[in-house]
């Protein structure tokens, strides 16, 4: 049997019965040789690709890893607070500091102020950082209430 192929159709010659069912798939056919990619080019680019991605994917994750050094520690205000709490005797006054290393370029204050004659004190807590470089240095406040009946009082008993 032999096939002839033009244009879309099939042609068999050859001493096969008209009515025989034919099992042929058709044949594609190129224009020219050079209209399609090679499994090799396309290799290629595929690898040229990935890897571009992959740099690119590199240079993110160092770029978040630096500006996450570089991020400064927030000031916590409760760390005054917890420290003075540990104490069993107040008196009244104010009072002041940096936090030296810890926290370059911020200070803080605190200035305590008996509320009751029972040994209920309100502490007021300001921490001022400058080191941010803006204009006006931020400030953060906090109050808070301890009861110590072992503090001195103002009043004297006779």
């Amino acid at each position: 049997m032999r096939v002839k192929v033009t244009s879309d159709e099939w042609q068999v010659t050859g001493g096969v019965h008209p009515n025989t069912p034919r099992h042929l798939s058709p044949v594609t056919r190129h224009s020219s040789p050079s209209a399609a990619f090679t499994l090799l080019e396309v290799m290629i680019a595929v690898a040229i690709f990935f890897m571009c991605v992959f740099s690119i994917l590199e240079l993110v994750s160092s770029n978040l890893k630096n500006v996450q050094r570089l991020q400064k520690p927030a000031v916590d205000i409760g760390s005054l607070a917890s420290e003075l709490s540990l104490t069993n005797k107040l008196e009244e006054g104010s009072d002041s500091g940096n936090f030296g290393s810890l926290y370059p370029g911020v200070s803080w204050s605190r200035n305590l102020t008996m509320v009751g004659t029972n040994g209920l004190f309100q502490v007021d807590f300001v921490v001022q950082d400058g080191s941010g470089g803006g204009r006006y240095p931020v400030e953060s406040r906090l109050s808070i209430f301890l009861y110590r009946p072992e503090s001195k009082t103002g009043i004297t008993l006779k």
